[in-house]
């Protein structure tokens, strides 16, 4: 099993990987604003791979809301209105206080309908492909602090903790590239989802996403859905400088790789889906130049993930522990009582949840693994460099995520549970 201090070695192995500065893209990128940015990409096709996925994502928002599921079939009736303890009152005085400071004209592109297609049009990438409601960056300082104030209020504090590493790891790279109006600590957009505004009593959320962090986060009264979310960093430590020792991600890396060096070999053959990370008996599409290996990314809504690997169900009680570890961590942007719900609804079905591996397991490999149930979805991966120049997959760039499926992304399973969900804003009673 791997330990902490092999880990740090692991992860502190980028600065082999810096880019060449002087290359027309980064010469490029060094002299551009988000906006800028976008521009390269939308009308110059730059990078051409990644215009390609712009082109599909907006294909695949064409669809009709669905949810993940593992057959195309969405299974009704697995996610219920609850009591979660929520400190609502405290969110909705938070969220109060930032639309109090919108001008007109911001409040027209941050507070949407709750029923609005925008919550899917999320990514990670750091192209601003979708300007909607406001970025962090171009804000006063007040109001920057009201917006990460909503964000505490809603999230644990630990989860808070890991939003912030993310931000600030976001920054690093942005030094480290000679981005910084590109990527930095505050290169986020905050949009308000609920036509009525915030409130304790009527469904809202928020969306918060940029380059390597995006969090959907849906709430009714003391209830709350975090799904999708995305959490990446490249690298996955800061090395230098103020937030010198933020690291993200290391223990969603350490248990994983635990739990599948813990497994027999049998039952790690089961899990083992595909022996290296890409595999010539991949089917086409299952790798691709974006996401890599993992499959539930941004406007992947809709994507149909067939389990794979091996039950949960088979596992001794330590693995299922370990299980409960790596969800734990997956879970960590939820309030405590939260979290403990939710847990207790994933490990009451581990008879029908799958894990699934894709590369090797020792110490030094990298690896892709998926936790799988009709409740919960989660991927880790590995990837190659990105802006960093690392060919292979590296243990200093991770992407990880969580989905809902069954239509419990964006809290759309409670929605039709709840009496006048859908807004009507204007109602004749003539």
């Amino acid at each position: 099993m791997t330990s902490p201090a092999k880990q740090d070695s692991q992860h502190g192995d980028f600065r082999q990987y810096l880019p060449d500065l002087s290359t027309p893209r980064f010469t490029t990128i060094a002299t551009n604003d988000a906006h800028g940015h976008a521009k390269e990409l939308k009308e110059k096709h730059a990078p051409p791979w990644l215009h390609g996925l712009y082109v599909h994502w907006l294909k695949l928002f064409q669809e009709p809301f669905k949810g993940v599921t593992n057959d195309g079939v969405v299974r009704p009736d697995l996610f219920k209105i609850r009591d979660e303890g929520v400190p609502i009152d405290t969110i909705v005085a938070a969220a109060h206080a930032v639309v109090a400071q919108l001008t007109p004209a911001q409040a027209a592109k941050t507070i949407l309908h709750i029923d609005s297609p925008e919550w899917r049009t999320w990514s990670n990438p750091e192209f601003l492909l979708s300007d909607k409601g406001i970025r962090l960056e171009d804000l006063s300082a007040p109001l920057r602090a009201s917006v990460l104030a909503v964000l505490e209020a809603t999230l644990s504090p630990e989860g808070y903790a890991k939003a912030l590493g993310a931000m600030r790891i976001n920054h690093f790279l942005g030094e480290l590239v000679r981005a910084p109006r590109v990527m930095n600590e505050h290169s986020y957009n905050f949009v308000l989802f609920g036509g009525a505004g915030p409130s304790a009593t009527r469904p809202w959320g928020f969306s918060f996403y940029g380059h390597h962090l995006c969090l959907s986060v849906f709430l009714y009264r003391t209830q709350i859905v975090v799904s999708p979310w995305f959490t990446g960093a490249e690298p996955n430590v800061i090395d230098d400088g103020p937030h010198r020792g933020t690291r993200i991600l290391q223990e969603e890396e350490r248990l994983g790789l635990q739990l599948m060096q813990s497994l027999g070999a049998e039952q790690q053959k089961q899990a083992r889906v595909y022996a290296l990370m890409k595999d010539p008996a991949m089917p086409k599409g299952r790798w691709n130049h974006d996401d890599q290996r993992h499959l539930c990314g941004a406007y992947r809504d809709n994507r149909v993930v067939p389990y794979e690997g091996v039950l949960v169900s088979s596992f001794t009680a330590a693995q299922k522990d370990l299980v409960r570890g790596i969800l734990h961590q997956y879970l960590l942007y939820l309030p405590s009582r939260s979290r403990e719900l939710q847990l207790a609804d994933i490990a009451a079905r581990f008879d029908e949840t799958w894990f699934s591996w894709i590369g090797g397991f020792g110490d030094a490999d990298p690896f892709y693994y998926r936790i799988q149930s009709p409740v919960v979805l989660v991927e880790f991966d590995h990837h190659s460099g990105v802006f960093l120049t690392n060919a292979e997959p590296a243990k200093f760039h991770v992407h990880t995520l969580l989905r809902t499926p069954n239509a419990g992304d964006y809290g759309f399973a409670l929605r039709g549970q709840i009496e006048g969900a859908v807004e009507q804003e204007y109602v004749w009673e003539g």
